[in-house]
């Protein structure tokens, strides 16, 4: 039989390559970069133990990069005289600092150790699922090789990422846009058991809401008291156990202990009650649904083979 001819063979070897570049996995840089793990896991542990706020920071920064327009570390990109980058945009004005320098530092030890290898999107998701289970949260898989977006523009989100004000219908067509359900939208939330909010998100509620528990909300209002000069007080999200992640978050709601208008609307929505009352009686089904939408959200739109680059910076494109 005679020899396929040079150009298919060329072309078989070239859709290997692009479809070996493109496929996830658990060991994707077990050759590239064997030290991966060992880094991620050594700069994680110190900046939480010097920065305890850094989980829930980092958490949040996972779900404002992946939601809008899926996982490719495009909120790192800062914003140039040209071009306002997504982390400018009003909605993400109010990430805190210290996840952004978790993923300097980790890209830059990883750099040192496997120059151009590992993305910042990949560094982001390890680093999220990481510190989730540092405060006792479920362990998931995080399947690695994404690659970095090239672009990153604060109008790209417009409408993307849930707000504390939203209505509950507004807050599920949010989600059900990225294509998650009530329940896994509902499980996500419990992201709230760790982390803070500021008081401007919530003091103007606390009077006309009548969800609150009175003697939190007069709590609320003195701790808030003076967040109009000072715009940086914040109060826990979870007041009972703020540094565990843990289900005590809804067993909250039901207690008027809830923070948020949206939390509020968790337990009071009839769509979503059934699934605060399960998560709150039960730990262990809160945790496998949480992990389960992490994942699921971890691999949303991600960038893989030659659509994305492995940034050199994660604060700009190469």
């Amino acid at each position: 039989m005679a020899p396929p001819p040079l150009l298919l063979v060329l072309f078989l070897l070239f859709s290997t390559a692009l479809l070996s570049e493109s496929r996830l996995s658990l060991h994707y840089y077990s050759k590239s970069c064997p030290s991966f793990n060992r880094i991620m896991q050594e700069t994680v542990t110190n900046k939480q133990i010097i920065s305890p706020t850094t989980a829930a920071g980092t958490l949040r920064l996972f779900f404002h990069d992946c939601l809008p327009n899926g996982c490719d570390g495009s909120i790192l990109i800062s914003s140039t005289p040209f071009n306002k980058a997504e982390r400018d945009a009003d909605i993400n004005l109010s990430l805190p600092g210290d996840p952004f320098d978790l993923i300097v530092r980790a890209k830059t030890a990883l750099e040192l150790s496997c120059p151009t290898t590992v993305s910042c999107s990949d560094i982001l998701a390890v680093a999220a699922r990481d510190l989730i289970v540092m405060l006792g949260g479920p362990y998931y898989n995080v399947y690695l090789g994404r690659k970095d977006s090239r672009s990153s523009q604060a109008s790209s989100i417009e409408g993307k990422l849930p707000k504390p004000s939203m209505k509950m219908s507004e807050m599920m067509d949010v989600f059900a846009a990225s294509g998650f359900s009530v329940q896994e939208m509902v499980a996500l939330s419990g992201a709230h058991t760790i982390g803070f909010s500021h008081c401007k998100e919530f003091s103007s509620n606390i009077a006309n809401d009548t969800h609150y528990n009175p003697r939190f909300a007069r709590a609320l209002k003195q701790a808030c008291s003076g967040y109009p000069k000072d715009p940086t007080l914040s109060v826990f999200n979870d007041i009972m156990s703020p540094n565990k992640f843990d289900n005590l978050y809804f067993q909250n709601l039901p207690k008027g202990l809830g923070l948020l208008e949206s939390d509020h609307a968790l337990y009071n929505d009839p769509r979503t009650k059934p699934f605060v009352d399960l998560y709150a009686k039960d730990q262990n089904n809160f945790f496998r649904d949480f992990a389960r939408a992490m994942q699921k959200l971890s691999v949303y739109r991600i960038k893989t083979g030659r659509k994305g680059e492995i940034r050199r910076r994660c604060d700009a494109v190469n």
